[in-house]
């Protein structure tokens, strides 16, 4: 097997297990909640192809939904979010030979664009989330807050995990 398959199965299996495990039971104010599992969806290297980013994120949203009674949401919501990674990548990097095989960290784009693009990704899976979960706009107020703050949270909680992940990386 190949040792990037591993290194991100491993991320993905200890990041499912946080989430169903320490991140589901957190809900801080009752309006946020930290998706911290996502991360294994944004760190995947942008030279994967959509088809084969797909069903790691689906797999990644199934086995979250089965152990938090949430049937369906988190596996579609996942599922979208792996679809938009390249055009929301894009948006905020040029696509060159250079950045076709990066793997997107801090240390590889830099605070000022990882940000960007994580903050933005973190914001899209949050809305979907809610507003699958609440299934109608009635409490389009509810949803809005909950979004910004669980985004907002989940930005802050991804960014220490990328520099726990990238600093153990440089041992290796």
């Amino acid at each position: 097997m190949d040792k990037d398959f591993l290194i991100n199965l491993t991320i993905a299996i200890v990041l499912v297990l946080t989430q169903v495990l320490i991140c589901n039971h957190i809900f801080i104010f009752n309006v946020a909640m930290a998706f911290v599992f996502i991360y294994v969806i944004i760190r995947m290297p942008m030279d994967m192809k959509t088809d084969a980013l797909l069903p790691w994120a689906f797999v990644c949203g199934l086995l979250v939904d089965m152990f938090s009674d949430t049937p369906g949401v988190n596996s579609l919501a996942c599922t979208v979010l792996a679809m938009v990674k390249r055009p929301c990548m894009y948006a905020y990097v040029p696509r060159d030979d250079r950045t076709k095989s990066i793997t997107p960290s801090i240390k590889e784009l830099g605070f000022a664009i990882y940000g960007k693009y994580l903050l933005t990704m973190s914001a899209i899976y949050c809305f979907l989330a809610f507003t699958i979960e609440y299934f109608n706009f009635a409490d389009i107020k509810e949803i809005v807050i909950m979004t910004v703050s669980s985004a907002v949270l989940t930005f802050l909680v991804i960014l220490g995990v990328d520099s726990l992940i990238v600093s153990n990386e440089k041992r290796l």
